[in-house]
């Protein structure tokens, strides 16, 4: 197929994790023989911290604003077999007017965001996304499964939502030869939902554990915070250098978005990177964890600073790797990115069929 994406950003990776979702995703597409264009908004925050500027997996067109995008890209649009447009495009209500008008192939919204869309549509926040747009999509892809699509569908009128979840490129995360020289880290950007959960399950373990050692790495951390002396900070870490940084811990913890939460069946796509690299995940609980990973065999639930400190103190070495070792078998038997490509044409295949017979 000829496929083409408008996405929030896959040549920076800063302060965001739409773009390791792309890489991998497209990556995987075209590894099946598909020819893609991805479509990215050129912004002064991306721009300066491009960290793939070139993929070779695809071709990047980057435009300056709206009317630049239907000037230069008009005919790719038309003449693609799967256009999708995906969550937190800039302009978006007024990119998917023009997309949905103008494609010709199927048409896709990718949501990497369902919770957080859903909240916003409630209040009537259509930053992104506007209610009438959602049944002219003929497909709804979706980050979050579960009871999510049925609203999705009966609220909103979508015609079709079907989960396209977060997934992991396995040539770019695996073991490495051990070094676990941290006990527990932790990765993502600040945020006000997700701090006092940081607090608990990081920051006060830190605190009563002073021998223990401690990572959290991430961007815009207001400068307030009480960062324990054992807790490194890393302001910002690439894609490249994530591999690494699961093969540093002994564990590596997972804070869920309170809107995630809510909704459910939203895995993070940390959980599969660290699980590709066998490093066992400590997660605060959320309905549908267990259809991704089996508790306590495959990923551990804390919701205490007393479970943090129990798993990195109490738990025998060799039931730490095997929860690691599960974990990746896991990861490699149904959550990578070539299963996920896989999924994608099975859902295009079938509206295809649908629009032609």
């Amino acid at each position: 197929m000829d496929i083409v994406i408008l996405g929030l950003s896959i040549t920076s990776s800063w302060g965001n994790g739409h773009a390791t979702t792309y890489r991998a995703l497209v990556r995987a597409l075209a590894d099946r023989g598909h020819r893609l264009l991805f479509l990215e908004r050129d912004v002064p925050w991306y721009a300066s911290q491009r960290d793939l500027a070139d993929p070779p997996f695809c071709t990047v067109g980057l435009y300056q604003d709206l009317e630049d995008l239907r000037r230069r890209f008009a005919s790719e649009v038309t003449g693609a077999d799967l256009v999708i447009q995906g969550s937190y495009v800039p302009e978006g209500v007024a990119v998917g007017d023009w997309v949905t008008e103008r494609a010709r192939g199927v048409k896709a919204f990718y949501d990497i965001d369902t919770p957080v869309t859903l909240a916003r549509l409630a209040r009537e926040d259509h930053e992104y996304l506007h209610p009438r747009l959602i049944p002219a999509f003929d497909l709804y892809l979706s980050f979050t499964g579960g009871p999510a699509l049925e609203r999705l569908e009966r609220d909103y009128g979508s015609p079709r939502a079907r989960p396209l979840y977060c997934a992991v490129d396995p040539e770019h995360y695996y073991p490495q030869p051990d070094r676990r020289e941290l006990d527990l880290g932790y990765m993502g950007t600040y945020s006000d939902d997700r701090q006092p959960t940081l607090e608990r399950l990081l920051l006060e373990p830190a605190r009563r554990w002073p021998q223990g050692r401690f990572l959290v790495a991430g961007p815009q951390y207001p400068l307030g915070i009480d960062w324990p002396a054992n807790v490194e900070r890393v302001e910002h870490l690439p894609p490249a250098r994530h591999r690494d940084f699961y093969n540093r811990q002994r564990f590596t913890l997972n804070i869920t978005r309170r809107d995630m939460i809510r909704a459910g069946f939203s895995p993070s796509v940390r959980l599969f990177e660290a699980a590709a690299c066998a490093c066992p995940v400590i997660s605060d609980p959320w309905p549908g964890l267990d259809t991704f990973f089996s508790l306590s065999r495959e990923i551990l639930v804390a919701e205490t600073p007393e479970h943090t400190i129990g798993y990195l103190q109490a738990l025998p070495e060799d039931t730490r790797q095997r929860i690691g070792q599960a974990a990746r078998a896991r990861v490699l038997a149904e959550h990578t990115a070539a299963h996920r490509a896989e999924t994608l044409e099975g859902y295009i295949s079938a509206i295809q069929r649908r629009q032609s017979s």
